[in-house]
């Protein structure tokens, strides 16, 4: 994204707002942060933009589509660049990792199932929720 994206989005081109969303398409291991979470790599990078100001700019990325914002069990929000393409969540009970996946025969399956109970779906989420392999807990 560029501040031109910002800009279609109705925002006005700020500082917090350009760090923000740099932080956002940095995290290639971590697509999924929490505003506490960007709030300590901007404070690691050094720069002054308050826990208060990550939260409002997040939320103001949410509602002008940049990012989308899920709500994990047992945790605070998170959020992720809007990719455009629709894809689900596993998340690990103990550390908190979240994968992202898709299959075609879930979508398949879920649409089906609205359309027999009389619903159009306009938009959808599935979280699965497990242990990861670094977390799994040994069989004694």
């Amino acid at each position: 994204m560029e501040t031109q994206d910002l800009r279609n989005a109705g925002l006005k081109v700020t500082l917090p707002r350009i760090k923000i969303l740099e932080i956002l398409e940095k995290q290639q291991d971590d697509r999924h942060l929490s505003a506490e979470k960007v709030y300590k790599i901007l404070l690691a990078e050094g720069e002054e933009i308050g826990l208060a100001t990550v939260y409002r700019v997040l939320t103001q990325f949410e509602a002008a589509g940049l990012v989308n914002r899920h709500h994990f069990e047992g945790g605070n929000s998170i959020f992720e660049l809007n990719s455009g393409g629709h894809h689900d969540h596993v998340v690990c009970m103990k550390c908190g990792k979240v994968d992202e996946f898709t299959d075609e025969v879930i979508e398949k399956r879920q649409s089906e199932i609205a359309l027999r109970l009389g619903y159009t779906l306009t938009d959808h989420s599935l979280y699965l929720y497990g242990y990861c392999a670094a977390c799994k807990p040994s069989k004694a």
